[in-house]
């Protein structure tokens, strides 16, 4: 095998990986996250349960995905001051 066939098999594996692990902690956070809100609603209120279960996970994904946009920003602004 050529070197540049094994970079590309150990990037490859690494990137699977990465998503397997992120995949698993995805779900452990679905299911705290769920686990919380059974505790603060009750049984009988499954739909609105799975609704504020919705809107939480929504709105921690795009207070996140905001937060690493805005990093990636200032790193190539100081990036690019360079």
């Amino acid at each position: 095998m050529d070197n540049k066939f094994k970079i590309q098999l150990l990037e490859t594996t690494a990137a699977l990986i990465t998503a397997a692990f992120g995949l698993v902690a995805a779900l452990a956070w679905n299911a705290a996250i769920q686990a919380l809100i059974t505790e603060f609603i009750s049984k009988d209120n499954g739909l609105i349960g799975q609704f504020v279960y919705a809107i939480i996970v929504t709105v921690i994904a795009v207070v996140m995905t905001l937060l690493i946009a805005r990093s990636i920003g200032k790193l190539k602004e100081a990036d690019s001051k360079e």
